[in-house]
């Protein structure tokens, strides 16, 4: 059971509106989402679903509107954010474990805490026999659970993901949604999930923001009650897939 139950809001958009120059790409966008849910957020391609997390870390600034981390403006200076993208973000020169460890030294944690963080992570992504290997020496899916591992071993109180299976195949892709579970339950961080593949977004979410073409406003916030684990051939899924499905067509 996640915290998601729990009422209390972990990130507040406000009026969300953004341009740059006269491409108009976020329009008036206001939601809310709560501490600890795992939120998916799909639309139409090039929607601005990658702006509206870039705006979360601050590379853009709102045209207008605001966004709120525990009622103060978004600010990675100042909260615990982590962000896992589609590109290969691994450190090729550093070993599994000491990508693990990386952020962990950069916030200067105890030796025994960065340890601790350190073995938790692998033993939840199985890379126990990779800890020496180098991420060139690694397939593409153990690579990718180095990075998710690395974000959550910073125990984020928001994590965002950039569609960070997109080049994976569909085998592949179920089993790293299965590890971000694992890992979401475990730790009860607030996840923020962008994918343009809606089965991945049933799969994973606990509600679905559903966003129009540009300007991109918000088309429907659908609840996802189905319980996990998640039987992508049942009934309940397909429908509710259908639905999403549905929603995104702009044409």
């Amino acid at each position: 059971m996640s915290t998601a139950e729990h009422n209390e809001v972990k990130v507040q958009v406000k009026n969300l509106t953004k341009k740059f120059g006269s491409l108009h790409v976020l329009d008036n966008i206001s939601f809310d989402i709560k501490k600890g849910e795992f939120m998916c957020v799909v639309g139409p391609t090039g929607c601005g679903k990658t702006t509206f997390l870039n705006m979360l870390t601050k590379i853009y600034e709102p045209t207008g509107g605001e966004l709120r981390i525990d009622g103060e403006l978004a600010d990675p200076k100042k909260h615990n954010l982590a962000c896992v993208f589609q590109e290969p973000s691994s450190f090729p020169w550093l070993t599994v474990e000491e990508n693990l460890k990386f952020g962990l030294k950069i916030k200067k944690l105890p030796e025994k805490e960065i340890q601790e963080r350190v073995e938790t992570i692998i033993r939840i992504m199985g890379l126990e026999k990779f800890r020496k290997s180098y991420p060139g020496q690694l397939s593409v899916s153990s690579e990718q659970r180095v990075i998710i591992g690395r974000a959550f071993a910073m125990q984020p109180d928001l994590l965002l993901m950039d569609e960070p299976y997109g080049q994976m195949d569909i085998k592949l892709r179920f089993y790293l949604e299965d590890e971000v579970l694992r890992l979401w339950r475990e730790f009860g961080t607030t996840v923020v999930f962008i994918t343009h593949n809606i089965e991945e977004a049933v799969y994973l979410s606990e509600r679905c923001l559903i966003l129009t073409n540009k300007p991109a406003a918000i088309k429907e916030i659908v609840e996802n009650k189905l319980p996990y684990p998640r039987d992508i051939a049942g009934e309940d899924f397909i429908t509710l897939r259908k639905h999403i499905t549905e929603q995104i067509k702009w044409w």
